[in-house]
């Protein structure tokens, strides 16, 4: 454990291990997928995984269509960078080991966010977000906002795999890492 004692009126200091440590100094690489009972596909397993875009390519666009559903998602993490988001989280069926996922799902945290810069089209979610669909190839909401099947934010809700119930990992995106060319 590695810790910092304190004394009289100073803060107390949370003792933390070395794995902790390692993963706020520098960004970790993304773990296995695991497999959950009862779901169809292996995901991450849980907690919020930080990448940056190469690393998601390297790991997840390994067929075209995967290929298709990144460059969707690289779009829209340019557009949520250009109007100052900081935090984008990545999740769907793109985030596990399906061959053929549909779309990619995500959130993003509106903390910072320029609404006057911000593509309008990631506000729209008319039609069961058909303009995101078209434009991006996937689905992107407010991480604070309620999800309301089931009462949790978007960043929560994410974090449930939706055959089981049981808690799984997302990726994060940080405007720090995304490495995204035009």
């Amino acid at each position: 454990m590695i810790g910092i004692q304190t004394k009289d009126r100073l803060p107390s200091i949370k003792l933390v291990d070395d794995a902790t440590t390692q993963q706020y100094c520098c960004v970790m690489p993304l773990p296995l997928l695991q497999s959950v009972k009862g779901a169809p596909f292996r995901v991450l397993p849980p907690g919020i995984h930080s990448a940056s875009m190469t690393e998601v390519e390297t790991r997840f666009a390994f067929n075209p269509v995967r290929q298709r559903l990144f460059a969707g998602f690289q779009r829209v993490v340019q557009a949520l960078l250009i109007a100052g988001c900081q935090s984008i989280y990545l999740d769907g069926g793109f985030v596990s080991d399906s061959p053929s996922p549909k779309d990619f799902d995500g959130c993003w945290d509106p903390a910072g966010v320029d609404l006057g810069k911000l593509d309008p089209v990631l506000l729209d979610y008319a039609n069961d977000r058909a303009a995101q669909k078209q434009k991006y190839g996937g689905e992107m909401f407010i991480a604070t906002f309620i999800e309301a099947g089931c009462g949790k934010t978007f960043l929560d809700f994410f974090q449930v795999e939706r055959h089981t119930g049981a808690q799984k990992g997302i990726i994060l995106i940080s405007a720090g890492i995304a490495q995204v060319t035009p």
